[in-house]
């Protein structure tokens, strides 16, 4: 029986394969505009669900 447990930075760095901050067309800028799309999206729709009015109307544009 061997007692070696695998390392756990090297364990960390395969399941973790994360962009690195970069300026520019990078994955991780991608991600980052995704996520604030997808943040925008949620508000949005509560903004409609609480107002009972649409986005387009409560800016004053219809």
């Amino acid at each position: 029986m061997s007692s070696e447990t695998p390392n756990k930075s090297e364990s960390s760095e395969e399941s973790f394969n994360q962009p690195l901050p970069a300026f520019g067309w990078t994955p991780y800028a991608e991600q980052i505009n995704g996520r604030f799309a997808m943040l925008a999206l949620v508000c949005i729709v509560l903004l409609e669900l609480l107002t009972g009015q649409g986005l387009l109307t409560w800016l004053g544009l219809l």
